[in-house]
């Protein structure tokens, strides 16, 4: 019992060690799923490993309109030394850093200085007499242009967009619970006529003979076949060994119902057989 007792208290010696001396502290960070007590001390940071913004201009004239308002400088009476050194100390944080996005920024900055320069200058009157226009003039214009655009786009971002602010509802609403037919295409129609055609030219003879066609009668005629049936195929409706004579009358004839919405033509999917049925029930 000594012996087990000893190697309890050595085991638990060691994961007294490995565990943080704090018990309820907070880790910092976890490394590979393990938590993270304390910095470590062989870490290496670059220096350009983390970068913190706290304003983002969106070029020269978007800094030099935030530095005059976060001033409540008079934009009519820019201050041109106090903008000028404020803006030159932060081109000079940027160079550091972005060479290429400093060079947009040190156009700007000889522009101040220019400006600056001609108003240490005394003013000089026109061939008119009249004095000259103020160096500050140009810069206020673009500046005030700037700002107008500005508060238009921060209006126009303010505005409801779909996708952002609110989505399209899509509701689907069955319309109606009796399966509906699809309609007969006009081409199917046609092919079905010209099947019937084909089937009379193998049963034709050549006796001439002359008869009296009625439509009306061949009207009656469907109506009667289709009286009891709820459906009827195209083609039964044809007596191809009449000719095509009485062929084409039948079609004319069924033509005509379906205009007097007499009778229906249905097919139940495309390239699939043509019934025909009554659009009324009979009494």
């Amino acid at each position: 019992m000594s012996n087990e007792a000893t190697t309890l208290e050595q085991s638990h010696d060691g994961l007294d060690a490995m565990l943080p001396g704090v018990v309820d502290q907070v880790a910092l960070a976890r490394l590979y799923g393990e938590p993270l007590f304390a910095m470590p001390r062989d870490l290496y940071i670059p220096p350009d490993a983390l970068q913190v913004f706290l304003e983002a201009f969106e070029g020269p004239l978007d800094l030099l309109l935030y530095l005059i308002r976060k001033q409540n400088f008079n934009i009519l009476d820019i201050p041109m030394a106090a903008v000028t050194r404020q803006y030159l100390s932060y081109v000079d944080e940027i160079r550091a850093s972005n060479l290429e996005l400093a060079a947009e920024y040190l156009l700007m900055a000889a522009m101040l200085i220019e400006i600056k320069s001609r108003m240490l200058l005394p003013p000089k009157k026109t061939a008119e007499g009249e004095e000259a226009e103020d160096p500050r003039a140009e810069l206020v214009r673009r500046l005030l242009e700037y700002e107008q655009m500005k508060l238009a786009a921060h209006r126009l971002g303010e505005l409801p967009q779909y996708g952002r602010d609110f989505l399209r509802a899509q509701v689907y609403v069955e319309q109606a619970l009796v399966p509906r037919f699809p309609d007969v295409h006009a081409v199917d129609l046609q092919s079905a006529w010209r099947d019937i055609l084909k089937r009379a030219k193998l049963v034709q003879h050549h006796k001439i003979s002359r008869e009296q066609l009625s439509v009306r009668e061949h009207m009656s005629i469907v109506l009667r076949k289709l009286q009891g049936r709820r459906f009827v195929e195209f083609g039964e409706l044809f007596d191809v060994s009449r000719g095509q004579q009485v062929l084409v009358v039948t079609f004319i004839a069924m033509l005509e119902l379906a205009k007097e919405t007499l009778i229906e033509l249905t097919q139940a999917e495309a390239f699939a057989p043509i019934y025909v049925r009554l659009a009324y029930t009979p009494t």
